[in-house]
């Protein structure tokens, strides 16, 4: 009976289950590690004598080396592989971790957290893909966008650890602070030991036999490259011949809707406390107003995973930016009302923006075939972190220059051409097997 059984048909078994926890670590260590530097700069900048200008670029150093290991990390993976470059990001987490323990100038710090975004710039194509290539077409959706719920549970936990431990033996402590996501680092390493090449990648470069193999060894011996749904793409095509043969909107769609749901988001989280101070929220309305923030992206994202086979991709997505929009629109008007309001309305755009957020993940490995889906991810992540970039420098040259209810605008007008793109061009994927949603044949 199961050779007419599809693999993207069966129920969840101990190995997706294994694979989900191998690639969510990874997003809770970019959590991490990337948030952890914010708990540790103010007494690193006293001890290193770090001005202004550095502690900048050390900020948005993890997001040049993103948007490079993005690029890098696909086109990599797209040619040797899921598995080999699965130890990439953790490798290169603890690496720098353990060097910046003993940095002693700005420049080397800056050097570590660029290479520390590299790491995470290789984790989106090569753990998403191979997660996306193994999940049953029921599960994908929503574990896919669970990883998101991960990676702000990992920046939680960074700052719980960090204050803890900046509490605890002072400032001068800030070393251990940096050094901690080595033992996460390493933790990780181990637990992806032993996981399997793609077989779908596999079969893309007509490594049939290894395929079937690992077939085997994931769904049971009854199971073979029958099971499997084939593909249509080409075998080595690259990113531009697949852009030819008409995937160009998805590629646009996918770089404009991520760039749109994360720049704001970025802007804001990076600069919480000074966006909050401006909306006039002082002394304990800002720390709590920050905490409270932070807890409401986790429930948008929550809510956003529940939602993502039920309401559908395309709708949760329209509504996402829709009703997220509004809310930045109504900060910008209300921006000198009370302080209920105004977190009120934070709350809203927090809560609302989660669907988008969790897409990020999902729309790219969907929509592209397996031969360049590794390259379409990385391309993605790479151009969605210019727009960050961009997004969390401006912030403060904003709110100098333009108040902050203009920023506000700003952030709304961004989120409405993420709404107006995902109009034009958002496809819908639920229920689909990979081969049908990367398919353009539909």
């Amino acid at each position: 009976m199961s050779n007419n059984i599809s693999i993207e048909d069966v129920g969840l078994n101990r190995f997706h289950r294994l694979l989900t926890l191998r690639s969510g670590g990874g997003w809770v260590m970019d959590g991490y590690i990337l948030s952890i530097i914010g708990v540790a700069l103010v007494a690193m900048s006293a001890e290193l004598g770090i001005d202004g200008f550095w502690q900048g670029m050390i900020a948005a150093s993890a997001l040049f080396g993103i948007f490079a290991g993005g690029f890098l990390g696909g086109w990599l993976t797209g040619h040797l592989g899921r598995q080999k470059l699965y130890f990439v990001g953790p490798v290169l987490f603890t690496v720098c971790s353990i060097v910046q323990f003993w940095a002693d100038s700005a420049w080397l710090v800056f050097l570590c957290r660029f290479i520390i975004g590299v790491g995470v710039g290789f984790e989106y194509p090569v753990a998403g893909s191979l997660l996306v290539e193994f999940l049953p077409k029921k599960y994908r959706g929503p574990r896919l966008a669970g990883l998101t719920i991960l990676w702000f549970a990992g920046a939680a936990f960074s700052y719980i650890v960090g204050m803890l431990i900046l509490r605890e033996f002072g400032d001068e402590a800030w070393r251990w602070v940096v050094l901690s996501p080595a033992f996460i680092g390493i933790a990780l390493i181990l637990v992806r030991l032993g996981t399997p090449e793609s077989a779908r990648w596999l079969l893309s470069k007509g490594r049939h036999a290894e395929a079937e193999a690992v077939i085997k060894k994931v769904y049971g011996q009854e199971f073979s490259l029958r099971n499997v749904p084939q593909e249509e793409a080409e075998r080595n095509a690259s990113v531009m011949d697949v852009l030819k043969a008409g995937y160009g909107p998805r590629m646009l769609f996918v770089a404009v809707f991520w760039s749109c749901s994360v720049i704001p988001v970025f802007a804001v989280y990076a600069f919480a406390p000074r966006v909050l101070s401006a909306l006039n929220l002082q002394g304990a309305w800002a720390d709590y107003g920050s905490v409270l923030i932070t807890l409401l992206f986790v429930v948008g994202c929550i809510i956003g995973t529940k939602l993502v086979n039920g309401l559908g991709r395309r709708p949760l997505l329209i509504h996402s930016f829709l009703w997220s929009g509004l809310a930045l629109l109504g900060l910008g008007f209300f921006s000198e009302a009370s302080e209920m309001l105004v977190l009120a309305l934070f709350g809203a755009y927090a809560v609302f923006i989660g669907g988008a957020q969790v897409l990020q993940l999902v729309y790219p490995n969907e929509l592209f075939p397996t031969e360049v889906r590794s390259q379409a991810v990385g391309i993605g992540a790479s151009l969605s972190r210019i727009g960050a970039a961009v997004g969390t420098w401006a912030v403060p040259l904003s709110l100098d220059s333009i108040g902050i209810g203009n920023t506000m605008y700003a952030a709304a007008a961004v989120t409405l051409l993420g709404l107006l793109v995902s109009v034009w061009l958002a496809p819908e994927t639920k229920d689909l097997d990979l081969k049908d949603a990367s398919s353009l044949k539909r």
